[in-house]
């Protein structure tokens, strides 16, 4: 069979990708990016015909994605899974990608291309090498960006082009973090405070807040032969996404961008009520059924959140835990909200694995969990199912064969020697990377804890 290409085009892209010029950066070429932000990015320039939003994607880590694209002229599938059949949108908008291990010079020259007026990033947590809310200046690589070197980090790719560039940037974070935009301007803040020099041109540029919101399975074989059989092509990238897509970005822009409203988009001064819904309504849920899941055996989160039990208790974290804590944004019904998460969860055709959703747990805690439960104590609360959440990670960790977190040897060198859930408990509280004193001090959460990984760990 043929390989998706230009030249073996069976479903054309909404735009011709030989028309685009690169106008925007995207660091962290992963599925999650290739189902969301290009996608959107397209339809912009398809509704307006704008032609200078091609996307030069950059992958942090390995060749993996650069060698599924290349063959195809950087064209890969969408295929959708909903209640119906399937159905399969072949996209152009990326039309370079960098590998940065690779070649992180050309990393940095992309950026500083006076052509390229934004930068997306999807890294995940962990790709801001943060330590309790500041940039770990005690990172090997962060230590070895500073000494001059091509940078290797997302921050120091950033901090190096703007230092080259004349015009001002502006630079999306769509990942999970609270206040994400804000939060990565201080971070390149914070670097070039180490460096000793600060540019003239990051005063000028933007660091917009945005929020995103889409379920991205991990792609199988399966999913190829569907996608195969669909186009009459073999498309070695394609990405599998549910039919829901929402991006939510402060409109907060240094210069000229993509018109991503166009594009399905919802522009506005204020993120933070949409962002905290989503982090605490779908994120904390998502953690909570996928340690859960995992600790009955559920390979998948739609199988979890078919369990009768596991449904209760996520609705409830919901009702009775989240949205008290929570300021609606206009025209979002929080109890709507929360029964659309858990009707898409429960979308069988995705098969979100729990592993997938489980992993980088010490990162995903903070900004998915503890925040509420710090929220709910100091109400006077008693954050029942929350601790539910926060115990079945921990009884995770402990018993998990391998441990996919860049905290790894930090848990398991604490868990060594637990034997009790009391032990498990404090010793997983005492870390302080994780947990802030006044939850690590928390007479009543410590309580719930214990109970919670005693039971869990009977059962």
């Amino acid at each position: 069979m043929n390989r998706l290409s230009l030249a073996h085009l069976p479903v054309a892209p909404a735009v011709d990708p030989r028309s685009l010029s690169v106008g925007v950066v995207h660091l962290g070429l992963g599925a999650f990016h290739r189902a969301h932000q290009a996608v959107v990015t397209e339809r912009a320039a398809a509704l307006t015909g704008d032609t200078r939003w091609g996307i030069s994607g950059v992958s942090q880590r390995s060749a993996t994605v650069r060698e599924q694209l290349a063959p195809q002229d950087g064209l890969y599938g969408v295929l959708e899974r909903g209640n119906g059949d399937p159905t399969i949108q072949v996209i152009g908008s990326i039309r370079e990608v960098l590998t940065a291990p690779e070649d992180p010079e050309a990393v940095v020259a992309r950026i500083a291309d006076p052509a390229v007026s934004v930068v997306t990033l999807t890294v995940t947590e962990k790709g801001y090498r943060a330590k309790n809310g500041h940039l770990d200046l005690d990172d090997p690589e962060i230590q070895g960006d500073l000494t001059g070197r091509p940078p290797r980090t997302v921050v120091g790719q950033l901090a190096a082009a703007l230092a080259r560039r004349d015009e001002p940037l502006t630079i999306v974070s769509c990942d999970n973090l609270v206040a994400n935009g804000p939060f990565l301007r201080q971070l390149v803040a914070e670097y070039f405070d180490a460096l000793g020099k600060v540019p003239d041109v990051f005063e000028a540029s933007r660091f917009p807040a945005s929020m995103v919101d889409r379920i991205v399975p991990a792609t199988t074989d399966a999913d190829r032969d569907e996608a195969a059989r669909l186009l009459g092509v073999r498309d070695e990238a394609v990405v599998v996404a549910e039919p829901f897509l929402q991006w939510v970005i402060e409109d907060d822009f240094a210069g000229p961008r993509p018109a991503w409203e166009q594009g399905g988009a919802v522009l506005t001064h204020d993120v933070a009520p949409w962002e905290q819904a989503k982090l605490r309504i779908l994120n904390a849920t998502h953690s909570m059924l996928a340690y859960l899941g995992a600790l009955r055996g559920y390979e998948t989160i739609a199988e979890a959140v078919r369990d009768e039990e596991l449904a209760a208790l996520a609705q409830t974290l919901i009702t009775d835990d989240v949205i008290p804590t929570l300021t609606p944004p206009d025209g979002l019904d929080l109890p709507s909200y929360g029964a659309t998460v858990l009707d898409r969860f429960a979308n069988p055709a995705l098969k979100h694995r729990t592993a997938q959703v489980a992993m980088d747990g010490s990162v995903k805690l903070p900004v998915r969990l503890l925040g509420t439960v710090q929220d709910r104590l100091t109400a006077g609360a008693e954050p029942t199912t929350l601790a539910l959440a926060v115990a079945a990670w921990m009884v995770y960790v402990h018993t998990a064969p391998t441990l996919d977190d860049p905290q790894a040897p930090r848990l398991t060198a604490a868990l060594s020697g637990a034997t009790t859930p009391a032990a498990i408990v404090d010793n997983l509280l005492a870390v302080d990377t994780i947990f802030p004193p006044a939850l690590a001090t928390s007479t009543p959460f410590r309580d719930l804890l214990i109970t919670h990984v005693a039971a869990l760990t009977n059962r």
